[in-house]
This record gives C-alpha cells, sequence and structure tokens, in this order.
C-alpha cells in the first residue's frame, strides 16, 4: 500500500500486465457498451427494449459494486479478477452463440447482459484493488499506476465508440459481441500468468465463515470503515454528487445544446472530443507529477476547474470557446478518481479493500440514472440556460463542500499502520 522503498528489485512486469488487462478490458467494455444495444435494436426493433438493457447494466453494476466488496476481499484480487473476465466473457459469447444456434428470446437477452456486468464490476473493482502492491513491487508511485488505469480508461471512452462502430459496419454486430469475449479472455490471461500471488489476509476465507451471517458482517465491516474514516466518507459523499451531475450533462445536457445552439451532431463530437482529451491530458499529467503535490489542495482546485465552464456553456459561446471549455472541465474531472483512488488506498486496511472501493464506485454509479432523469425533466421545463446554471450552481457548492470540510485534511496525513488497526486473524490466507 505505501509508496516504493529503496533496497528492493523491482518487478515491473505484473504492473505492466495489470496495465493490459486494464486496456483490453476497458476496449472489450467499450464494444459492449456499444455492440449490445446495437444488438437489441437490430433484433427486436423496440428503442424501449434498448433503453430497459442499458438499465439493466446500470442496476447490476450498482448491485455488485455494494453488494460484491466482501467476495472481491474474500477470493483476493487476482482470483476475482481473473474469474469475472472469464465469467463475463462467457455471458457475451452467449448471446451470439444462442442467438445463431436454438433462438434467444429477449429475456433471455436481458438476463445475459445483466450478469454480464454483474460478474465484470467485482473484476475492475479487484484491478484497480491490485494497483497499490503492484506499484510498490515495481518501483512506481501508487499515484502514477492509478492515473495509468485511468488514462486508460479514458482512452478506451475517447477512441473506443468509433472503433467499434467501424467494427460493426464491417464485422456485423454477432461478430463484434464474438471479439468482444476474446478481451475478456485476454484480460484473464494477463493478469493469471504475470501478476504474482501477493501477501496479504482475505477476511473470512475459512470453511466456517463462507456462510450468508459471515458476509453480512464482512459487508457491515467494509460500510463500518467508510462512515468512520474521515476521508473515505467526505470523497464518497463528493463522487456522489459529481456523477449526479456531470454524467447526464454530457450523456443530456450536450447533446441539447448541440441541437438547439450549435447546429447538429458534428458540434456535439467536437465537445465530446474536447471533454475526453482534457481528461485524458489531466490524467496523464497527475500521474507524472501527482505525487508532489497535496492531496487536498489540488482535490478542492480540480473541483472548482471542473465547475467554471459551465458558466461558460449558461452564458452561450461560441462553439470553439464551448470546445475549449469543456475540454477544461475534462483536464479537471481526470485526475479526480486517481487522486481519489491513491486516499482512499492508502488508508485501507488491504481485508477492506475490495468492499471500500467497490461500495464508492457503485455509490456514484448509482447517482447517474436519477441524475440524468431529474436533468431531463428540467431541460423539459425549464429550459437550457437555467438548467446549466442551476447544475453549475450545484458544481460549485460541491467544491464549497470540499474546501470547507477539515475532515479531508486527512488526506494530506501520512499512510496508516494497518496491521495495527487489523491484526490478522490465524488460518486465513489470500492470493493478493
Amino acid at each position: 500500500m505505501n509508496d516504493p522503498s529503496p533496497g528492493r528489485a523491482p518487478r515491473r512486469a505484473p504492473v505492466f500486465a495489470l496495465l493490459l488487462a486494464g486496456a483490453v478490458s476497458e476496449f472489450g467494455n467499450v464494444l459492449t457498451f456499444v455492440a449490445v444495444p446495437w444488438f437489441v435494436l437490430e433484433t427486436t426493433g423496440s428503442a424501449a427494449r434498448t433503453g430497459l438493457t442499458g438499465g439493466a447494466v446500470t442496476l447490476a453494476v450498482v448491485a455488485a459494486g455494494i453488494f460484491g466488496g466482501p467476495i472481491v476481499d474474500r477470493l483476493g484480487f487476482k482470483r476475482t479478477s481473473v474469474l469475472a473476465d472469464l465469467a463475463s466473457g462467457a455471458t457475451v459469447a452467449a448471446i451470439p452463440l444462442l442467438y445463431h444456434t436454438v433462438g434467444l428470446a429477449y429475456w433471455q437477452l436481458l438476463v445475459l447482459v445483466f450478469l454480464g456486468a454483474l460478474l465484470d464490476a467485482p473484476g475492475l473493482t479487484a484491478r484497480q484493488s491490485m494497483a497499490p502492491d503492484l506499484a510498490q513491487m515495481a518501483g512506481i508511485r501508487t499515484e502514477r499506476v492509478n492515473s495509468a488505469l485511468q488514462a486508460i480508461q479514458q482512452s478506451a471512452l475517447l477512441l473506443g465508440p468509433p472503433a467499434a462502430g467501424v467494427l460493426i459496419a464491417v464485422l456485423t454486430t454477432s461478430n463484434v459481441l464474438w471479439l468482444d469475449a476474446a478481451t475478456f479472455a485476454v484480460s484473464a490471461a494477463a493478469i493469471a500468468s504475470l501478476v504474482p500471488a501477493l501477501a496479504g489476509r482475505s477476511a473470512g476465507t475459512s470453511a466456517g465463515d463462507r456462510g450468508s451471517r459471515r458476509y453480512l458482517i464482512e459487508l457491515a465491516e467494509g460500510l463500518r470503515f467508510v462512515r468512520r474514516d474521515p476521508v473515505s466518507s467526505s470523497t464518497i459523499p463528493i463522487s456522489v454528487g459529481l456523477n449526479f451531475l456531470i454524467a447526464p450533462v454530457l450523456s443530456v445536457a450536450l447533446p441539447v445544446l448541440a441541437d438547439r445552439v450549435y447546429g447538429g451532431a458534428t458540434s456535439l463530437g467536437l465537445m465530446l472530443g474536447g471533454y475526453g482529451g482534457g481528461a485524458l491530458a489531466g490524467a496523464v499529467l497527475f500521474g507524472l507529477a501527482g505525487h508532489r503535490l497535496p492531496r487536498r489542495a489540488t482535490f478542492v482546485v480540480l473541483l472548482f476547474v471542473q465547475a467554471l465552464p459551465l458558466w461558460a456553456l449558461a452564458a452561450g459561446v461560441s462553439l470553439p470557446v464551448a470546445v475549449v471549455a469543456l475540454a477544461l472541465m475534462g483536464f479537471g474531472v481526470g485526475p479526480v478518481n486517481p487522486l481519489i483512488y491513491t486516499a482512499i488506498q492508502k488508508r485501507t486496511p488491504t481485508e477492506l479493500l475490495g468492499r471500500v472501493q467497490g461500495a464508492s464506485g457503485a455509490l456514484a454509479m448509482a447517482a447517474v440514472p436519477p441524475g440524468m432523469v431529474l436533468i431531463g425533466y428540467a431541460l423539459e421545463v425549464v429550459g437550457l440556460r437555467p438548467t446549466l446554471i442551476a447544475v453549475a450552481a450545484c458544481y460549485l457548492a460541491v467544491a464549497a463542500y470540499a474546501l470547507l470540510n477539515p475532515a479531508l485534511k486527512e488526506m494530506d496525513a501520512p499512510p496508516r499502520s494497518h496491521t495495527q488497526q487489523h491484526p490478522p486473524a490465524p488460518g486465513h490466507a489470500s492470493d493478493r
């Protein structure tokens, strides 16, 4: 969990394997994001069913993040990552397999999509949780590994959808789903073959502790840590608030802005490209220099950087200015997740890390659907400009909360001694 220490020969192959698995897995997730809704639309012709499929994915990710944490901690990070990739790949491969053989009813497709997202989320949590130990093993700062994972995600979001569209046009949707399933196998192979078993303790792996009662105890332990730790209990609500605001802006408000103000889909692509490019640049820059910066001050400044461009959009600026504003906003967004992950990882006992990071991601994701509904309704009732002003004001309120919250001073505190807080229990072992 700590930064690299002198005197140890670095082993960088495992951390490169983690980054490779992350890149392949993120690209596969983008293929799923594009190909599955298109497959539903092709095979059913129903926009409502396409939307329902997206809702099933969101529900599964939220449920897996909150309730899958104890499983991640119990199985260990490496084992969870490999098993999640293999299981997710099997669910994706089952879609074209069933469709071209015995047939695939819509409810069966919905179940497969739900299971795929449900199984994939613990794998993402597990890979993110490996970052501190593999960074230390490689002699690399934890901030850099977290930033690299974030940069990979941003690159996949920036380049993946156009690539997926081309692949669907060239290969057909079914073949793209086969390719998607193969990405999960590559990710699993990279982790299984190149990431070593890491020392640590998994909560509750003895035979007598595997029942539902022990599971609930482990789940409560993770949530209790989140509630009591000042950094986790402060940054998670901030993440929820940011996702509640930013995801609907990108997916609901910007299309309306492009249509009503800038004249079409080309302007939407330019604005989203500016945002994605800024986010990628921010993540990369934080990976290079983030360890030299005070975490709390950097975090607060980044929140204000994200908020200010929204006022420019609300003011009705020209398209080039809007693209620059969104690039600045993305630049503020890019480092936030690596910064939060690093701060939480340095304070969280290893045996609780899967639960804490899983709950953080799930709660943030859970804020997206109500945010989309609320902003969509606001756009219809009060209009575009008042909605953007309200979102910008709420963003400033979140930034002000971070500025005035004394608990966030703990972000700059030295890492805790986890072994003193949670002494190892006999008979517990892990592959981490």
